[in-house]
């Protein structure tokens, strides 16, 4: 299944897709990367002097191409996933530098377990420079 088939499998639309494309992805991690862009809802009043992306947007953009990405593609049946809900269970995440508008950042997911439906993994995101900006362990639940 290719990146891009992935992402049209996605549950999620504009405003709230946090996507832009798959780098890599096979059965141990995924990588992919999005660019947050200027004129995105939530830089208007976080903050109103000094645009900063939410932790929770940070946590999102983690989630979709580490968690959900990755679990479309551990499936990777087409029938099951026509009907595809997730579940979003658990975050530990960890907010290290800032990300600001018109910034691409990418993600680098490594699975700690898929079974159940259940999927934990690792994840990391980087800003342009290379720098962590947020890590953490996310979880969720895929009923198909």
């Amino acid at each position: 299944m290719s990146g891009e088939e992935i992402i049209s499998l996605l549950p999620y639309k504009e405003p709230f897709l946090f996507v832009d494309e798959i780098i890599r992805i096979n059965n141990r991690g995924v990588e992919g990367v999005y660019t947050f862009q200027k004129e995105s809802f939530f830089y208007k009043g976080h903050f109103k002097e000094y645009p900063v992306t939410p932790g929770v947007i940070l946590t999102e953009c983690m989630a979709q191409i580490g968690l959900v990405c990755l679990g479309i593609y551990l499936i990777n049946d087409l029938e099951k996933l026509k009907g595809l809900k997730v579940a979003f269970t658990n975050a530990t995440t960890d907010y290290i530098k800032p990300v600001f508008p018109g910034e691409k950042v990418t993600v680098v997911s490594d699975i700690e377990y898929f079974r159940f439906n259940k999927l934990k993994c690792n994840v990391t995101l980087t800003n342009e420079n290379g720098d962590v900006a947020s890590e953490g362990t996310l979880s969720g639940m895929f009923s198909i």
